[in-house]
């Protein structure tokens, strides 16, 4: 067993991805072309969903969202601040202003009791997102959007195959954002996905997206102006082969979750994964463990260093939004300062993630956790963890 070369997260590459990648080299587009459309059209179908746009990054795609619903200057937009791939700066970015709602604690993701509490007369969007990998209680924040007239905008970033009252996530938002960066279980490096039913919103963020060749002896094509933020052909390529190696990916994945589960029996007070009312099916991002109430940010800080010493990578789950410099200092913002969020709070100290990929094998997953255990004892907090 090599220990040192566990990595957090880890692509999986086979021949699928280099014989797509290998045809995009040969060939005399490398953006713009049919790769992106076939890997479109995969992905809709995939997601049970009508349309999809490939674009650069899930922040790009989220801003693109927002201006295409007319989001920005003097908006808000309601969502949580504990988050990985922190998508929802991209409201920062449109120039909107983000009210952070409290989280569930149990689920990781946006409470809707807790963001209806935070809807005022400026909002125009709810943003909520599968927390790694556990959907959201999406029956109730479908319900609050409609109740307010506001567009419900999906992140599904970090939950691939995750599945809730029998739908797929990436099916309950007006529009929902896919980003493909690691440690995603489908994995191109960069680049993302909107999905949508709305022909209209497609149309528009396919505009949105890049000014074509083609368009540039338009005058009204510059009446919005677009971003340069497609997807290449390269991108596209190694997303079509990831989505066509997924299904089985996800089932590695399990049996990774499995000898987790395993292992961490010998902990101090173990419980089992938390999954919420009407969730069927949940696919983690990370395997992310819950330290105790005696671990302290700086010891879960420390824990990190003695587990990098020894091989494994390991990193905090969250750095919420409100405790980042940028938002402190942004203004009186309810939500943007700690105390105001004790869930987010509680969590964005405590949560651990873990290696999680197709690479691992059952003897390197005994090791992460012994040595686990080991420094949660060092740093001198005994050895209360909870997944």
């Amino acid at each position: 067993m090599d220990i040192d070369a566990i990595g957090l997260a880890e692509p999986d590459c086979g021949p699928r991805e280099i014989e797509l990648v290998h045809a995009v080299l040969e060939a005399a587009r490398w953006g713009d072309g049919p790769m992106l459309a076939s890997f479109e059209q995969a992905f809709a179908g995939w997601a049970g969903r009508s349309h999809a746009v490939g674009v650069a990054s899930g922040t790009l795609g989220l801003w693109m969202v927002l201006r295409a619903h007319g989001i920005g200057p003097g908006d808000e937009v309601v969502c949580a601040a504990h988050t990985w791939h922190q998508i929802a700066q991209a409201i920062t970015l449109a120039g909107a202003t983000p009210v952070f709602a409290d989280i569930d604690y149990w689920s990781g993701c946006l409470s809707p009791e807790k963001a209806a509490a935070r809807i005022g007369p400026k909002t125009r969007a709810l943003l909520a997102g599968n927390t790694n990998g556990h959907p959201a209680a999406w029956g109730p924040l479908r319900a609050l959007a409609a109740a307010h007239g506001i567009a419900l905008i999906e992140d599904s970033t970090e939950a691939l195959g995750s599945r809730y009252r029998g739908q797929t996530v990436g099916s309950f938002g007006d529009v929902a954002v896919f980003d493909f960066s690691a440690p995603s279980a489908l994995c191109t490096g960069e680049g993302a996905m909107l999905v949508t039913d709305d022909e209209r919103l497609a149309h528009e963020l396919r505009y949105l997206r890049q000014r074509r060749l083609s368009d540039r002896g338009s005058v009204s094509v510059g009446a919005r102006v677009p971003l340069q933020a497609g997807m290449s052909e390269l991108t596209a390529a190694l997303g079509l082969a990831q989505l066509a190696g997924l299904d089985d990916r996800l089932a590695v994945r399990k049996q990774v979750e499995a000898w987790y589960h395993a292992q961490m029996q010998s902990f101090e007070g173990i419980k089992p994964p938390y999954l919420g009312e009407d969730v069927d099916e949940v696919h983690w991002m990370l395997y992310v463990v819950h330290l105790g109430k005696r671990f302290t940010a700086s010891a879960r800080t420390q824990m990190i260093e003695d587990l990098a010493a020894c091989g494994i990578e390991t990193a905090a789950y969250s750095h919420p939004l409100h405790q980042q410099f940028f938002y402190m200092n942004a203004g009186d913002a309810i939500g943007r300062k700690r105390g105001v969020l004790p869930d987010t709070d509680r969590i964005g100290d405590r949560a651990l993630a873990l290696p999680f990929h197709t690479q691992l094998d059952a003897d390197q997953i005994q090791y992460i956790v012994k040595t686990l255990k080991d420094t949660a004892t060092n740093v001198g907090a005994g050895a209360a963890i909870y997944l």
